[in-house]
């Protein structure tokens, strides 16, 4: 029996809607989130999609006024009018926020510490 990619994951992501940009030398777009995860995110691909996926990204996911998480990717794959990020570098206080977030949302402390566990890992 083969098992389905989704199957593998070791992360578990988190649906959430955030403003968010994707930003690539003089490019910038506002991006729909789809979800976030310690490994990356999902958003939807924009219609004015110009991305180098030979370059790096930045992306800016907007908690507040005040609060975001900032990260730098490398594009993963472009399928399904999606596009996914695969995250290259976080900032501490940025994986604190995404802690926190992913903390809220899985409600469950043991898969929380199973997460943080296969992200160091990597």
């Amino acid at each position: 029996m083969s098992e389905h990619p989704a199957d593998r994951r070791r992360f578990k992501r988190i649906a959430f809607d955030a403003r968010t940009e994707l930003s690539q030398g003089e490019f910038t777009w506002s991006v729909k989130l789809v979800d976030l995860s310690f490994k990356g995110v999902l958003i939807e691909r924009p219609d004015s999609w110009q991305g180098n996926p030979q370059q790096d990204f930045l992306i800016d996911i907007h908690l507040s006024e005040d609060v975001d998480i900032t990260m730098d990717a490398k594009l993963a794959h472009d399928d399904h009018d999606q596009l996914g990020f695969a995250c290259l570098h976080i900032s501490l206080e940025s994986i604190e926020r995404l802690r926190r977030l992913i903390e809220l949302n899985l409600a469950d402390e043991v898969e929380l510490e199973r997460e943080l566990g296969a992200l160091i890992e990597i």
